[in-house]
């Protein structure tokens, strides 16, 4: 299993989980085509969470597979907010909230079918 993270992400968790919860649970290569069909500001983020990660699968293990990786875990946590004044009705101050979110993606290889059966 290979992590990788992307912290203080200048997009809000909200946003960010909207394209993950696409790509949980899908391989590599159908994770990179959902991400490539997809008009979001985060999908530029997650993939490159994802080929992070899959090059960190490749250093710990080189005879890993690229196409039997899967996106074992990914989640976005809530990072720290900005806080900026703008300007409101009638002059008065108006807070506006830049937020930030941690995102998180473990990718592991996936067990086939055949090499489970051919173990045992």
């Amino acid at each position: 299993m290979a992590r990788a993270t992307h912290r203080f992400a200048s997009i809000t968790a909200r946003k960010a989980r909207l394209v993950a919860d696409l790509v949980r649970g899908k391989g590599l290569p159908e994770a990179y085509v959902l991400l490539a069909g997809t008009r979001k500001r985060a999908t530029r983020m997650v993939t490159r969470l994802l080929r992070s990660a899959q090059h960190n699968a490749e250093q710990a293990d080189p005879t890993v597979d690229v196409d039997t990786l899967y996106v074992r875990r990914i989640f976005v946590d809530n990072g720290p907010t900005m806080k900026r004044m703008g300007m409101g009705y009638r002059g008065r101050p108006f807070p506006i909230l830049k937020r930030m979110s941690h995102l998180t993606v473990d990718v592991a290889p996936r067990a086939t079918a055949l090499g489970a059966a051919g173990e045992e």
